[in-house]
């Protein structure tokens, strides 16, 4: 049984907001290279619907398929997270279930055999961190 949990709605939103701004940007350049170099209008209709079609199917993925941290009965994924070190581990693997602050941030650190980690800033996540980390351990202690 896999437990998915998802995007804090901030983070989706800023994401969102980022797409907005670069398929924006398209559009600005599309329309700049019609008007200057006399392009066909046509080529400006496509750069508007691409964006539409591009910033819906984002806005998709991050509500419904946004999920951060996979927590599944042979151990864990991890994604959306920059510098999270190790992406994904069998439970197994794991050495030891920390919680720290790194750069500011609380943090969920998963450190593995091998002196290999993965930190995941707690803040990425929806919903209840307490439960988070039981469900952690439930897999911690249930491992073979």
């Amino acid at each position: 049984m896999a437990s998915d949990y998802r995007l804090a709605p901030a983070v989706a939103a800023r994401l969102l907001g980022i797409t907005v701004l670069c398929f924006g940007a398209l559009i600005f350049v599309v329309t700049a290279i019609v008007v200057l170099v006399a392009a066909p209008v046509w080529l400006l209709s496509v750069a508007v619907i691409v964006s539409v079609i591009g910033i819906f199917v984002v806005g998709t993925k991050l509500t419904s398929r946004g999920w951060v941290l996979r927590l599944t009965d042979d151990g864990y994924q991890v994604r959306f997270v920059r510098g999270a070190g190790v992406k994904q581990a069998r439970w197994s693997d794991v050495e030891e279930l920390a919680t720290d602050t790194v750069a500011g941030a609380p943090c969920l650190i998963f450190r593995l055999r091998g002196g290999d980690a993965t930190v995941l800033p707690v803040e990425v996540i929806a919903g209840d961190r307490e439960e988070l980390v039981r469900e952690v351990g439930r897999h911690l202690t249930s491992r073979p």
